[in-house]
């Protein structure tokens, strides 16, 4: 499918700036801050609207910025103005004054109490959205996700727009899977330092809220081009104990169970999350490959039936010490193991070139897979006099390993099924990793103006891999190691870095630049072969974002960084998997890093119940990695490779729209273009398109029901092309027990069409296939809440004008 750019950039122009936007000279601002009374932070995203006091008519809304800032513009008159914020009291304030000679009213900080009510189970207004928008990231609540209760976290980031998970577990951001994941901020064992699988023993139920950041700032690191994602884990901070406990039961094999508990004092904040999973998910696929030599054409079909999940625990504790006002601490620990016994079944059917079958092949795996990961985290915060003024440091260590055990066993078949004389071919293989990282990180912000602030922070991180990869052959009752897939590998890494960042705002315009340095030292080596790469890189990447407001809700921003894709363990060790004897993939030890230049066009407009964001990129890249697919002697390879250039263009829309009181829809469109020029493929041009659309709707003022449909269109590739694939998800909720219980059904693709469809082809072949990762799930999941309430809004309540404020 081809797409007309020219067109679709005309209609892209005339949604971003086609909008209504009446100015008026005679308008004043009303500004203010929205601080936390007990720990005196800014609060982001609290929802405000001003209304008329003569007869309490709503007038105009708006949210607070990430330091807690927000403006308001009104026509000379007086105004009482709502200020709210989940969890928290709202606070009201009577008898602003406008006239017409004033051209800014400040009602200087707006301090907001914690809701001690939340203890004694009482109705809290308003309701967060189930994404929050902002120019520079969007935030998705996903604890409100029902497709998503009771799966893991590869299961909520594949629901996310814009993002989605393959069927080896790498995270894609926009098409490109150079991209950077962290929780709460930074990199983690619960998603795995270098193995991706990590997603899929990760409960759900403990993530809050998932940030993506397509464009960061200098104080994120340099790694991942595509941008950052950001899983932020539960963690409540109102006073006294308060939980949430969940139970998930699911087919096929899906049980599992969760607990999110806090307790809180004047001086100590202790939580706790728990996750348990046990899962067996069942997939498969099929691939049909022809092998060229000179004139003569030989056919494989191939189908494969496998069963992949295991036991698995997380546990995340840790306590908030707050000294005073002004200094807390954070002392966090994490633990994580994963039991998995996976299996697999591959036949192959050998075609002479009149496609007759020669021969089947039968080769079967059993693999168990052990990963324990132990984190530690101690951070500091100190905030000073002056309101913004904040030190804060922290440290983390990471031990991180893994032991892959497999046994495979090969039987050869005569073409009428039964055995041949050729004995049966039995094979071992060991797969053992251990990770060990440390990092440390000081950031310090010091505002010099109203809205002026200056920040600059340094972060140094060291990891340490260590592999060895075995595979043995029985011969002669002797177990004989296969050379040419054994090897130890060493990786080791350095990275120190430093930023600046200046920001400030002038009438209507705000601005910010940064400046990151980040100086990185890796080697890697193959003890058995002798091969050492020892690289230095000090590279800079500076960020610019500008942003101007307009009235009637309207805010444009234009942004700009250089990022960094640096290759990653798994990326540069040659030998990791040896499950389809067929099809070998590893990595590429003489990977050079990819570098990313990024500009973004964005702009956000709220209505009275909807709300538009409008993003155009553009990313330039050099030295592309890609994975490329080779063969030799009827076994085909498959590893990355620096390419040349690329150039991606892309149009992204994400819209909420409340149709009714109890029906809410939102969606996501994402258009893109790929140029990759120079290499030994030429020129490549690929265009893509994803789409997203969620519906919920509220029957009876009880059962809660979303539908979501998705659907990814096809997609040319370096080597041919991916089929378009599209699946739908379906969930029901209700609560039970005066609302402290909610009951959830969800279906996971409904009508089991979730499959990656693939053509590749090179010199000397030509394949087509399809994989299907996990296949119909049906899941019910049950939460409690202890001493909490599901957040609802009351009857005669205009929540849905707090919601668009707010998402």
């Amino acid at each position: 499918m081809r797409i007309d750019f020219r067109g679709c950039l005309i209609l892209c122009v005339f949604i971003v700036t086609g909008y209504n936007v009446t100015f008026s000279q005679s308008k004043s601002i009303i500004q203010g801050k929205v601080i936390d009374n007990e720990t005196k932070n800014p609060m982001e995203f609290a929802a405000l609207s001003l209304f008329t006091s003569h007869d309490t008519s709503l007038v105009t809304g708006t949210i607070s910025d990430i330091d807690g800032i927000f403006s308001l513009e009104a026509l000379p008159g007086t105004y009482l103005l709502k200020t709210e914020f989940i969890s928290y009291r709202e606070k009201w304030i009577d008898g602003i004054q406008v006239t017409a000679e004033q051209k800014a009213t400040d009602l200087g900080e707006l301090l907001l109490e914690p809701s001690a009510s939340m203890l004694d189970e009482v109705l809290v207004t308003g309701e967060k959205s189930q994404f929050q928008l902002g120019l520079d990231k969007k935030i998705f609540n996903v604890d409100k996700d029902l497709v998503t209760r009771g799966g893991s976290a590869a299961d909520v980031l594949d629901n996310i727009p814009s993002v989605s998970v393959d069927i080896d577990g790498n995270v894609s951001l926009r098409g490109s899977q150079n991209v950077r994941i962290l929780v709460d901020g930074r990199p983690s064992g619960l998603v795995g330092l270098s193995d991706n699988n990590a997603l899929n023993s990760l409960r759900g139920d403990m993530i809050e809220r998932v940030e993506v950041v397509t464009n960061p700032s200098a104080r994120y690191d340099a790694e991942g081009m595509a941008g950052i994602i950001n899983i932020v884990l539960k963690k409540d901070q109102q006073k006294g104990f308060n939980g949430s406990f969940g139970a998930t039961a699911g087919y096929p094999t899906n049980f599992g169970g969760s607990a999110n508990v806090n307790y809180r004092t004047k001086n100590l904040n202790f939580f706790l999350n728990y996750g348990m999973l046990y899962n067996r998910a069942p997939g498969g696929g099929s691939l049909y490959q022809e092998y060229y030599y000179g004139d003569t054409t030989l056919y494989l079909e191939q189908t494969q039936d496998r069963t992949r999940g295991g036991l698995s625990h997380n546990v995340r504790l840790g306590a908030d010490y707050y000294f005073n006002d002004k200094n807390v601490l954070t002392g966090a620990f994490l633990y994580r193991i994963s039991d998995e016994d996976n299996e697999s079944s591959i036949i192959y059917r050998d075609l002479d070139r009149f496609k007759q079958l020669s021969s089947v092949t039968l080769r079967d795996e059993t693999e168990e897979e052990d990963s324990p990961t132990l984190e530690y985290s101690v951070n500091y915060k100190r905030n000073f006099k002056k309101q913004d003024h904040v030190l804060t440091a922290s440290i983390q260590y990471d031990d991180n390993s893994e032991v892959e055990t497999s046994n495979y066993l090969e039987q050869l078949l005569n073409p009428d099924l039964t055995p041949s004389e050729i004995p049966d071919l039995h094979q071992r293989a060991l797969n053992e990793e251990g990770n060990i990282s440390w990092s440390g990180q000081l950031d310090y912000v010091h505002p010099f103006s109203k809205d002026g602030r200056f920040e600059s922070g340094y972060k140094a991180s060291i990891r340490d891999i260590r592999t060895y990869y075995l595979v043995e052959e029985l011969r002669d009752d002797v177990w004989e190691t296969l050379e040419e897939l054994t090897n130890r590998f060493l990786y080791d890494e350095d990275i120190h870095a430093g930023y600046l960042i200046f920001g400030n705002k002038w009438k209507q315009f705000s601005y910010q630049a940064g400046l990151r340095a980040e100086f990185s030292h890796v080697i890697t080596e193959l003890l058995e072969t002798h091969e050492v790469n020892d690289r230095d890189y000090l590279d800079f990447f500076p960020s610019a974002h500008v942003g101007y407001e307009l009235k009637g809700n309207n805010t444009f921003q234009i942004s700009y960084s250089r990022r960094v894709n640096r290759p990653r363990f798994h990326s540069l060790n040659p030998f990791f998997t040896y499950s389809d004897s067929r099809n070998r993939y590893g990595g590429n030890p003489n990977l050079e890093p990819e570098y990313t230049t990024s500009l973004e066009l964005g702009h956000i407009k709220y209505w009275e119940k909807a709300s538009l964001t409008s993003s155009l990129y553009y990313r330039h890249s050099n030295n592309v990695v890609e994975r490329i697919r080779t063969i030799s002697e009827g076994i085909t390879e498959t590893k990355p490779q620096n390419l040349a250039e690329r150039d991606d263009y892309g149009f992204e829309f994400t819209f909420s729209k409340d149709l009714l009181t109890a029906w809410k829809v939102d969606g996501n469109l994402n258009l893109f273009r790929s140029i990759t020029q120079g290499g030994q493929f030429g020129e490549a041009d690929v265009y893509n398109w994803s789409t997203r659309v969620n519906s919920r709707i509220v029957f009876f003022d009880k059962l809660e029901t979303q539908v979501r449909l998705n659907y990814r269109g096809p997609q040319e590739t370096t080597q041919g092309r991916n089929k378009a694939s599209f699946h739908t998800d379906l969930g029901m909720s209700t609560d039970l027990i005066q609302g402290r219980g909610t009951l959830t059904l969800n279906v996971s693709d409904v009508f089991n069409t979730r499959k990656h469809r693939y053509v590749t082809e090179g010199e000397g072949f030509y394949s087509e296939g399809d994989f299907q990762w996990r296949a119909r799930q049906a899941t019910l999941n049950f939460t409690y809440r202890l001493n909490q309430r599901k957040e609802k809004r009351p009857e005669g309540e205009r929540g849905e004008d707090m919601e668009m404020f707010q998402g």
